[in-house]
């Protein structure tokens, strides 16, 4: 890439929204906006259905490496810019291969569109008159109109003539945020990060909520979410993260003689928890990494049991995947290696030797109600909650919503 002068950014399929079109393409060039402030020299500009990342001199590689995390882009183009002349486009097509330097039998194109119709040889024209020297210049390279393995674009507009060759996939989905808020139960395992960027890719903007069971669970075990989160701010610029202590809540499940529905009540309680920090954030629906059948609290019957916790949407962008599937998307999203870090959280350490798979809902709920204090541990579990702000340049504060806690450890979903 070091032959670019700048980066052209396409948008993906919400191109397809008419009316709402402007609304989406305002957020995702707010969001390359965040992106690129570890890059003060770049500048932007927009025009219908692209932006343009005039480099001025910071890397190409670098910044095409952070945009193309950028929800609602499709594709990126390291462009080499030349002046609307022909002697010029010419020219910079020359340098343009030279730098690239295909190997002898690449099979080649040229693809010119004219989009300023002033410039005075038309589009199939310009075709010959700028393959003819290049092939010339360049005996090795073999002419492949259909399939190419390079294919030279040149977009001549007025003013300024856009050359490239190479394109590099995007994320695509929908931007950030546009299609609503959501609270994602994020533990330290490979399914709820990847159900985040999953929902994240759809438009939503995520905040997460994490369960820590101390002094059962340690810092460490902490610390693994926090890294978790930042890797998913990376696609989002800024998240929240919602620490909660679950201890009391947790360890109110034992000796109750129903150890087990341990699990299933410890879920149903973190989804009451989520929703009461859902409502209190603006969020609309709640988002899990449950995938059908993967354990015991992943059965269809107790799924319906769980979710019954909760009057809000609950999303489970994983639930038809199986686990091979899940990892390997985990490694393209950059959380795996952190996620199998063998840190305990509060979910595996109060696990029974038999967790029911077919629990009864009339059941569970006389359980709930008849818990001395059931509510008021609730209640105190969301006032104990402390919120941070993570990003992806490695800072933590504290939110200005939830006053900080001290002493804090960590947990699951």
């Amino acid at each position: 890439m070091e032959y670019a002068d700048m980066l052209l950014l396409r948008f993906g399929e919400f191109t397809l929204k008419g009316k709402n079109r402007s609304r989406f393409e305002k957020t995702v060039l707010r969001h390359v906006k965040e992106m690129i402030r570890p890059f003060p020299k770049v500048t932007l500009s927009k025009e219908f259905g692209r932006i343009y990342v005039q480099l001025n001199g910071e890397p190409a590689e670098e910044l095409a490496d952070v945009l193309r995390n950028v929800f609602g882009i499709a594709s990126i183009s390291p462009v080499k810019v030349s002046l609307s002349d022909f002697d010029d486009i010419l020219a910079v097509s020359q340098n343009f291969l030279r730098i690239a330097a295909p190997p002898a039998g690449t099979t080649f194109k040229v693809n010119v569109r004219r989009v300023w119709k002033e410039f005075p040889y038309g589009s199939i024209e310009m075709n010959k008159l700028i393959s003819t020297p290049l092939l010339q210049s360049y005996p090795g390279l073999l002419v492949d109109v259909k399939s190419p393995q390079m294919e030279l674009r040149i977009e001549i507009r007025e003013g300024h003539t856009y050359i490239f060759c190479e394109n590099i996939a995007g994320v695509g989905g929908f931007p950030l945020g546009t299609n609503g808020k959501a609270m994602l139960l994020l533990s330290g395992g490979i399914d709820s990060p990847v159900a985040g960027w999953s929902s994240m890719r759809r438009g939503l903007e995520v905040e997460c909520v994490h369960f820590y069971s101390f002094p059962y669970t340690s810092e460490l075990a902490r610390q693994k979410v926090v890294d978790l989160t930042r890797v998913l701010s990376r696609y989002a610029g800024v998240i929240k993260l919602h620490l909660v202590p679950f201890t009391e809540v947790q360890t109110s499940f034992t000796g109750i003689g129903q150890d087990n529905l341990i699990i299933t009540l410890m879920r149903r309680a973190m989804l009451r928890i989520a929703t009461r920090l859902a409502e209190r954030e603006g969020a609309l629906a709640l988002v899990t990494g449950e995938s059908l059948g993967q354990v015991a609290s992943q059965t269809l019957s107790s799924m319906n049991v769980i979710g019954r916790a909760t009057p809000l949407p609950l999303l489970r962008p994983l639930v038809m995947m199986d686990k091979s599937e899940i990892v390997e998307l985990s490694k393209t999203v950059g959380t795996y290696d952190l996620s199998i870090l063998p840190y305990e959280d509060c979910c595996t350490l109060f696990v029974p030797k038999s967790p029911t798979t077919n629990p009864n809902l009339r059941i569970v709920d006389k359980i709930e109600a008849t818990l001395p204090g059931y509510s008021a541990l609730l209640d105190a579990a969301v006032a104990g909650t402390e919120t941070v702000t993570i990003t992806p340049y490695g800072d933590e504060k504290p939110s200005d919503v939830v006053p900080a806690q001290a002493g804090l450890q960590e947990e699951w979903f």
